[in-house]
């Protein structure tokens, strides 16, 4: 036994029954406030016993960051002093798209981040929100998102890295290394989310039941979880709201026990997704009272129940009075999460310095990194030729309601979209009682909007005209007439439109704000109709958080640039775009459907799908997405050859090394994403048409040619098979070096040889790549 685990083993045989459930809790932040402010006497009744967490002392709060740290080391500081054992809280928060506090760096949100195709950026991005939350003490976040966006109605698409596993088990993995660093003690733990399949509910509705058979969940949906775990290191998991196939996950011990712990081999912590446990009683109507509900939580294999103790305090109590649950699971769940404290170094070290904390916050260098990421994540969907505009010589329109308003760049779990539902709710005892959204909003961070961009980057000659034309939701005839009359005196539009994400009734995209038809609101859709009359030119920016459904615009538009929700610098990188100081190199992660009929819609689907045998397509639509899986424009050109493969045989635990060589056959610098895919033509169950196996994104000069590398693990071609069993079976395995998805430059092929079944033991997520000269 380790010094450590003989800390902890002690710990736990000195704690009455009282100290245990109080760790294996939570409370909000503003519960110990008064007006604002830490109240002493609610700190001795809450904290009394001691507590596993503190739920976000930022995210929860108005104070700026040297006050967020002020206010948590005052808690530790009345946990070591004032509980009997002294044990440290954690304190989390939230950071899907930077630290969620006010004054946090507020990057892309993550699907916007995985169309970069370059996990680098996730892991510096997460360096520099861990400097900052390490900063405030806050020392684990409830991120980063693995679950996989098949179905864009999900209001939380935003928060995935897209639709394939490869590509969300490398950007999950990257997060997490960022964020954790190598060592816990110097880092902040990550939580991995949501376990598992609460992507796919019915309807696209967030918390709705899950169809998924097993087979597809091993197959598919695992995989970017077993990433996390085995190979980054994951220090926690939270579960998934909905039912799947009819188990509530909450209360599944078979997916929370078996497969989490038994199977991936995860040992850490498993919190509770806000309520979740509550929701067993009241929402599922799976438990006749939170008694019952805490004890089908317990025994399903969650240790620590979030936002605030509800279930695991009184009511798993008397369950355990009653025999219904064992004090065994008590103890090794309080194990687990002492644990986590022990490994971020909390019971040596909990309090952070107060001084100096200010300068982690709004630097240049994050705002940098912001601006770097942005425009890597933004995806040319189409030109006609009309970009890159000139800087001068014309008169530009800068039309729509996302043209200047910043908030609308901004991801659900931003600071400045949850403040706007802590004022709504204005929980008694916070500091939100009687404030203003937008006026704190505003005292955030300087978000740089689309129109600011165009402005700093033109010349002061070139007359930039702007008119919102519409709101989000709705608009009035003057506002209208006014984006028609600027657009008449234009020479070019550019019409930003598209969603606002967060968690009010007033936002169209985020958690709760799902989509029955993933269009844009009518009134912008009848902004952009009435603005096409004009007949000028008009370049189309999107500003949305997953997939829409509009071919119409993509018809009509001579220009379509997806921003996603790109921060605070979105504007900046949306403006050196349109001009041309930088080339688009952005792809889908994603799948673009043309009506929302077709979804679930993705690109490696079954040989089955995507096809109404025998017409193939719909009635009244194509069966083919607007845009597919890796689609993304450049304002240069690429030649892709010289394909080799080898060996032309291979087997289980062995590589084939797959070359390719790409050149810049334009006249600008640009960057390609060389995207390699396999089907595995003939197996014992259907596999995929396409699957992802790696990809590089290559920077190319003018001229410049580079060959790619992929040296492809046999062991990633695994699959479950009919006897629920991962193998390679031997057969011919078609090779596709492409574009995209769709766009397929160079085909090839090699045989998987050996016996008919060859289990392995484990899988590979990753192929390793290499840019050769």
């Amino acid at each position: 036994m380790t010094s450590a685990n003989r800390r902890i083993e002690i710990l736990l045989s000195q704690m009455t029954l009282d100290e245990k459930l109080a760790q294996m809790g939570s409370c909000w932040f503003f519960e110990l406030q008064t007006h604002g402010e830490l109240d002493p006497v609610k700190l001795g009744a809450r904290l009394k016993e001691g507590i596993g967490q503190i739920t976000r002392p930022g995210g929860a709060s108005t104070l700026p960051p040297v006050g967020i740290a002020r206010a948590g080391n005052r808690i530790q500081k009345y946990l070591i002093e004032h509980t009997r054992l002294g044990i440290p809280a954690i304190l989390h928060e939230e950071s899907c798209c930077g630290a969620m506090v006010l004054g946090g760096t507020m990057y892309p949100q993550m699907l916007g981040l995985a169309a970069t195709f370059r996990p680098a950026l996730a892991e510096a991005m997460t360096r520099a929100i861990r400097d900052q939350l390490l900063a405030i003490g806050a020392r684990l976040v409830l991120g980063p998102v693995l679950d996989l966006a098949f179905d864009a109605r999900w209001g939380r698409t935003e928060e995935t890295f897209g639709e394939d596993p490869t590509l969300t088990a490398h950007f999950g993995m990257a997060y997490i290394r960022g964020l954790q660093s190598d060592n816990l003690a110097r880092g902040v733990a990550a939580t991995g989310k949501h376990f598992i399949g609460h992507s796919l509910s019915q309807g696209g509705q967030n918390c709705g039941p899950v169809h998924l058979g097993m087979r597809e969940l091993q197959d598919v949906y695992l995989i970017p979880f077993q990433a996390a775990i085995r190979d980054a290191g994951l220090a926690a998991i939270m579960n998934a709201y909905p039912e799947v196939d009819g188990e509530i996950v909450a209360a599944s011990r078979r997916i929370l026990t078996e497969l989490l712990r038994d199977q991936l081999g995860f040992e850490g912590p498993v919190v509770s997704d806000y309520e979740s446990v509550t929701m067993i009683h009241n929402y599922h109507h799976a438990a006749a009272d939170l008694s019952r509900a805490a004890s089908m939580a317990l025994h399903a294999g969650i240790d620590v129940e979030l936002p605030t103790l509800l279930c695991y305090g009184d009511p798993l109590k008397d369950a355990l009075e009653a025999g219904a649950i064992s004090l065994e699971l008590v103890d090794n769940a309080v194990r687990r999460h002492l644990q986590l404290k022990v490994e971020l170094g909390l019971l040596d070290n909990p309090y952070v310095s107060e001084e100096g904390v200010a300068e982690t916050f709004e630097t240049p260098a994050n705002r940098q990194l912001a601006r770097q990421i942005a425009g890597q994540s933004l995806v040319l969907l189409k030109n006609d030729g009309i970009l890159p505009l000139k800087k001068t010589g014309q008169t530009l329109a800068v039309i729509g309601p996302h043209g200047d308003t910043g908030r609308n760049q901004l991801g659900g779990y931003s600071y400045a979209a949850v403040v706007e539902l802590m004022t709504l709710q204005a929980p008694e005892g916070s500091s939100f009682v009687g404030l203003d959204a937008a006026s704190l909003a505003q005292d955030d961070i300087r978000v740089v909007t689309i129109l600011q961009g165009i402005k700093a980057i033109v010349p002061p000659e070139t007359k930039v005209l702007f008119a919102p034309g519409c709101g989000l939701l709705d608009g009035e005839p003057e506002g209208l007439a006014k984006a028609l009359a600027i657009a008449e005196a234009a020479d070019v539009i550019i019409l930003a439109l598209g969603e606002r994400s967060g968690l009010v009734p007033s936002c169209t995209t985020g958690e709760t704000r799902d989509s029955a038809d993933l269009r844009l609101p009518p009134v912008q859709e009848e902004l952009a109709r009435r603005l096409l009359e004009a007949g000028k030119p008009i370049v189309l920016v999107l500003i949305n958080g997953r997939p829409l459904a509009v071919p119409w615009l993509a018809e009509h538009m001579n220009a379509i640039l997806e921003a996603w929700l790109p921060g605070e610098e979105g504007g900046g990188a949306v403006a050196e775009v349109l001009f041309g100081e930088t080339n688009p190199g952005g792809k889908l992660p994603i799948t673009f459907p043309r009506a929302v009929g077709q979804v679930p819609l993705t690109y490696n689907h079954k040989p089955s799908g995507m096809r109404s045998n025998w017409y193939v397509d719909y009635v009244a639509e194509k069966a083919a997405p607007l845009y597919p899986f890796g689609h993304g424009l450049s304002y240069t050109t690429f030649e892709y050859g010289s394909l080799s493969i080898s060996p032309a045989q291979a087997t289980a635990g062995e590589r084939v090394a797959i070359c390719v060589a790409v050149t810049n056959t334009g006249r600008r610098a640009g960057e390609e994403v060389v995207q390699l895919y396999v089907r595995d033509e003939f197996a014992s169950v259907p596999r995929p048409v396409k699957q992802l196996m790696g990809f590089a994104r290559v920077e190319l000069r003018p001229g410049e040619r580079k060959t790619i590398r992929f040296d492809l693990p046999i062991d990633q071609l695994g699959f479950i098979s009919s006897a629920m069993k991962l193998v390679i079976e031997p057969g011919r395995i078609l090779v596709m070096i492409g574009s995209s998805s769709e766009d397929i430059r160079l085909q090839g092929e090699f045989e998987i040889v050996g016996p008919d079944v060859m289990p392995i033991e484990n899988r590979v997520f990753a192929c390793p790549v290499e840019i050769e000269p």
